[in-house]
């Protein structure tokens, strides 16, 4: 096995255990990549698609999607029409979403309701860079979606996210109502993690550093 092809397995191979976990926030997967020392080309990994492996094809479309790697769409989506492996097939969705294929969502929404997906389906939502995506599915999925969608909330809602899952708090299904107060929760405290920053007094022309100085007598 040559060095190259050696470095390609272990990457790929980092990318489905990653996949396993609570992926990183989608908004500083670039800056990993470009501290990577092992950063593989797009193309090279992208041939990987058509490996017989289908823990390879997933790996492969999912580094893709880290990358938005959008000049390889048409490509992944020629291999999501093929794809008979589903967790494959949902890494697929997942790239061709990040890509730019805003209707492949749909597919990544409907898998959580699938056991077999549901976890992975919810991992790549906790990487979306905004909420927003996810509130026009609210009142129109089943319950246990709406449990898994508020999961992924949990992860990446904003304030305004609040104020739209508040009225689920009262569900009288007591799954959606703890899993809406469970996305709450999360969001708060990472609301209140993150710092703010107080905004600087604009300089005026003629502004010295002594204006800030007590008068002298």
């Amino acid at each position: 096995m040559t060095v190259k092809r050696a470095l390609i397995f272990a990457l790929l191979a980092v990318c489905v255990a990653q996949s396993q976990a609570d992926a990183s926030p989608v908004r500083s997967s670039q800056q990993d990549d470009a501290a990577n020392p092992l950063k593989i080309d797009s193309a090279t990994v992208a041939q990987k698609l058509s490996s017989p492996n289908p823990l390879e094809r997933r790996a492969a479309a999912e580094y893709l999607a880290r990358l938005a790697a959008v000049e390889h769409r048409r490509l992944v989506e020629g291999y999501r029409q093929q794809e008979k492996d589903s967790r494959a097939r949902l890494a697929m969705d997942w790239a061709l979403y990040r890509m730019g294929k805003n209707e492949s969502l749909f597919a990544l929404v409907h898998a959580l309701d699938e056991k077999k997906l549901a976890d992975q389906a919810v991992a790549y939502l906790k990487q979306l860079e905004t909420p927003e995506p996810l509130y026009v599915f609210f009142g129109h999925v089943n319950g246990n979606t709406q449990i898994r969608l508020f999961e992924a909330l949990a992860a990446v809602g904003d304030a305004g996210t609040i104020e739209r899952i508040k009225p689920y708090e009262e569900s009288t299904d007591p799954g959606i109502a703890d899993a809406a107060k469970f996305a709450e929760r999360e969001i708060n405290i990472r609301l209140q993690e993150t710092p703010t920053v107080e905004p600087k007094r604009p300089r005026k022309v003629g502004d010295t550093d002594d204006d800030n100085k007590p008068p002298r007598d």
